[in-house]
């Protein structure tokens, strides 16, 4: 085995172990509070500082990447990921709102921070893994990548709701956190220490000092993604817990499900995308369309349930199709954000770039508890609609490509 190839499989391991316990970790805290009574604004403010510190740490992430290598960065998500998970564990059902608000928010502060080093950290490794000339490669390593990261965070999804009804809040934390350190140290130990590191170390001011093309995409990164978790991240399993009655197994099937299905859409890109434009790579107007057909997939959903068709099968039907365009769509974007980048400017543009997706994440997560609060899950729905409908706008301004997309060449998804 090639020792670049090693490397992919050493980075594609860690990447996969912390990719579960993340979704484990956000079924977990989601279920277990609202149990506890929480309201729909008080569990998106558990989840603020999750997204919040996740915009920090896209913007310096690449840039300290930059400057120490990859191995040090994504050693470092791990750990903090570990920390996290035991501090969690210390929580207990008698301690005041306020109090418990304020340590869960603390512990998601350091999850936000670890997800983030962990991402950039095995997405631009995977660049720099592979020869700039083998186009074709890096659309297949990446994807593979990708792809198998969004089944294993649907798989954790699952697991969060299963564990927390089988074995509890506590234990379930503590034995992700003891399999995460045993995978951790075995997989990054044997990482080249220089992978990533730039032969000149980029400057401070280089982090907000981009092109007016991956300005753009990545102001269109925010919007979709704040997209989706508006409805994402407290509307719909709320609503399928409180209003519809399901158990926490059941919504963590469900969510687990659409997130491994969005990963399978992913695979299904480049055929989509080679046959909408005639063989060629993606380009902005294809954003466009995707951003467009999202908000009328939103729309027809939150009319539905406002009109009174049946919730389970608005929202099951619904968002499978809302699963598919958003798999395409982002894998668009995160396409566009390796084809405008060059050399050493990789893994701070996919810094600055994940820096977008993690706020459009943050305002998102806070929409989801309030419009839920206040309109149900049909004001998510419309919340959704403004975000997809405002990507959309966005998107007219990115530039075209005239790359050809070769046959059997994938596309990124993207978190």
């Amino acid at each position: 085995m090639s020792s670049a190839l090693r490397s992919y499989v050493l980075v594609t391991l860690a990447y996969w172990a912390f990719t579960l316990t993340d979704g484990a970790l956000r079924m977990l805290v989601l279920l277990h509070f609202h149990a506890l009574g929480y309201t729909p604004v008080e569990l998106a403010f558990l989840f603020l500082f999750y997204e919040l510190f996740g915009v920090v740490t896209n913007l310096l992430g690449g840039w300290i990447a930059a400057r120490v290598g990859l191995r040090v960065t994504l050693f470092s998500g791990l750990a903090l990921q570990i920390v996290a998970l035991a501090m969690l564990s210390f929580v207990v059902p008698g301690w005041s709102k306020p109090l418990s608000v304020a340590y869960v928010m603390g512990a998601q502060a350091l999850s936000g921070v670890a997800k983030d080093l962990t991402k950039t950290s095995a997405k631009s490794s995977i660049k720099v893994l592979v020869p700039s000339d083998a186009r074709s490669s890096l659309f297949e390593w990446v994807a593979l990548l990708t792809g198998s990261k969004n089944a294993l965070k649907g798989a954790g999804f699952f697991l969060g709701g299963l564990l927390l009804s089988l074995g509890g809040f506590r234990g379930a934390l503590w034995g992700m956190a003891g399999a995460l350190a045993l995978v951790s140290f075995a997989c990054v130990a044997s990482l080249p220490a220089e992978m990533g590191k730039a032969k000149s170390k980029p400057k401070l001011g280089a982090l907000l000092s981009k092109s007016r093309s991956i300005n753009v995409l990545s102001a269109a990164r925010f919007f979709l993604f704040g997209a989706r978790d508006i409805w994402f991240v407290v509307g719909v399993p709320v609503f399928l817990t409180a209003r519809l009655g399901w158990s926490f197994t059941e919504v963590g099937t469900f969510l687990a499900l659409w997130v491994v299905g969005y990963g399978a859409a992913q695979s299904l890109a480049p055929s989509i995308v080679r046959r909408w434009t005639g063989g060629h790579a993606p380009q902005g107007k294809s954003a466009l369309v995707l951003a467009v057909i999202l908000a009328a997939v939103s729309a027809g959903m939150a009319i539905g349930i406002a009109t009174g068709v049946s919730p389970a099968a608005t929202l099951v039907g619904g968002l499978a199709v809302f699963g598919v365009v958003f798999a395409v769509s982002s894998s668009v974007h995160s396409y566009l954000i390796l084809a405008y980048s060059e050399g050493d400017e990789v893994a701070v543009n996919v810094g600055f770039y994940y820096m977008a997706n993690a706020g459009g994440r943050l305002v998102g997560t806070l929409l989801s508890g309030v419009l839920f609060q206040i309109a149900g899950v049909t004001g998510c729905l419309f919340g959704t609609v403004a975000f997809a409908v405002i990507t959309a706008g966005i998107s007219t301004l990115l530039p075209e490509t005239d790359a050809v997309l070769p046959e059997g060449a994938r596309v990124e998804g993207g978190d």
